[in-house]
């Protein structure tokens, strides 16, 4: 898919776009958490408190408790399996688009040593059914699956965390990009799933074409302009094939490049960015801004490449922003009615930026109900910590 460029941007101009559409450079001071996540194209939420927390920068005044009111009470966010198969804070509105998209994504190949393609379905089917009324544990579901499928589902095949999970598991994913089932409040500290149908009713998947369509427009509208690699890497896609919906939807696309690479952007996104990033934030764990933001070599320059990536991959590391690229890390610890907050910058900042850190931290301190104390140092915990 080769054009010649409409138009060139430089590297601060993606970062200002970005920036203001997902409320990075001023918080939105009427969105609901649902439109806050819509506009983050999904929040990673592996770690429930780094996700609550994800959202809840992006709202003037946004609460804790207004993120998990809407995941639990109004039902207008959901918990589901997203991009790359980790879990994901979903707007309950869209649903049926990111299930009918992802659920039409190539079947990851490492899986096929558990399952065969007809298990796999036969197990979503039978999630699907004992789903269907019920908000059930791992073990119940386990023996729910057994019950519908036969005992060789309850293999113990998979390694995973010093030990060996049930064959079934290896369609867990599947089942959420299916749209069979989303994960439950939770029974005390046992998580639990349920059925997407259980609080949207008459919920299934779109049909995949328009669904994939529009996840594309969605994905292009927060992180373009991208490249089809870009996008590969943030589903868990094979290049080949997210080349070819790029390809696809080449109507409603526009060449560019940004700081000479070539990239895309919707069409409606051709013109002009006349603004420029400006602030300072500090983003969680695995902050979609990061995770999904492309090219790496530029959103995280010089020592960032190598203090703030595991390896390549993003989200680690809560970091800090400045105009948009990272340019430090930072940590928090809980003690008491005190967040003692650690930052550490990988250049000197002036005043002024010293300044908007210290009310960063304050807001990260007021979102989580505490007296935020900032200390400037190294921050020397792993990643994940």
């Amino acid at each position: 898919m080769t054009h010649r460029p409409e138009r060139e941007y430089s590297w601060a101009q993606v970062c200002a776009r970005r920036l203001e559409r997902q409320w990075l450079a001023a918080p939105s001071h009427g969105a609901s958490p649902a439109e806050i996540v819509r506009a983050m194209c999904g929040a990673h939420a592996q770690v429930m408190p780094a996700a609550e927390l994800s959202v809840g920068i992006r709202g003037a005044g946004t609460s804790r408790a207004e993120v998990r009111k809407a995941l639990w009470e109004d039902g207008t966010l959901v918990r589901t399996f997203g991009p790359r198969g980790t879990v994901h804070l979903l707007p309950a509105a869209d649903l049926s688009q990111w299930t009918g998209a992802l659920g039409d994504l190539p079947s990851n190949p490492a899986l096929g040593q558990f399952l065969t393609p007809g298990q796999t379905d036969e197990i979503v089917a039978a999630i699907a059914d004992a789903l269907r009324d019920a908000e059930l544990t791992v073990d119940e579901l386990t023996d729910a699956i057994v019950a519908r499928t036969g005992a060789w589902a309850a293999d113990p095949v998979m390694p995973a965390f010093q030990a060996m999970w049930p064959r079934w598991r290896a369609a867990l994913g599947a089942a959420g990009f299916r749209g069979a089932l989303c994960f439950g409040a939770g029974r005390g500290r046992a998580a639990t799933y349920r059925s997407p149908g259980q609080s949207l009713q008459g919920f299934q998947p779109a049909d995949a074409g328009p669904a994939l369509g529009w996840l594309l427009r969605a994905y292009l509208q927060a992180y373009g302009p991208a490249t089809p690699a870009h996008l590969a890497r943030w589903l868990g896609a094979p290049h080949g094939w997210t080349a070819g919906l790029f390809d696809h939807h080449r109507g409603e696309l526009a060449q560019v490049t940004v700081e000479g690479s070539p990239a895309w952007v919707l069409r409606s996104d051709a013109g002009p960015i006349t603004t420029e990033p400006s602030g300072v934030r500090l983003l969680p764990y695995f902050d979609s801004y990061v995770v999904a933001g492309q090219p790496r070599e530029l959103l995280f320059p010089g020592a960032a490449s190598t203090r703030a990536l595991a390896r390549g991959q993003a989200g680690n590391y809560p970091v800090i922003l400045i105009d948009g690229v990272v340019r430090g890390l930072w940590h928090h610890r809980r003690s008491g009615k005190t967040v003692e907050i650690t930052a550490e910058l990988f250049d000197p900042a002036g005043p002024s930026r010293l300044e908007e850190l210290a009310q960063e931290a304050e807001r990260i301190g007021n979102f989580l109900q505490a007296e935020a104390r900032l200390t400037l140092g190294a921050v020397n915990v792993g990643g994940h910590a």
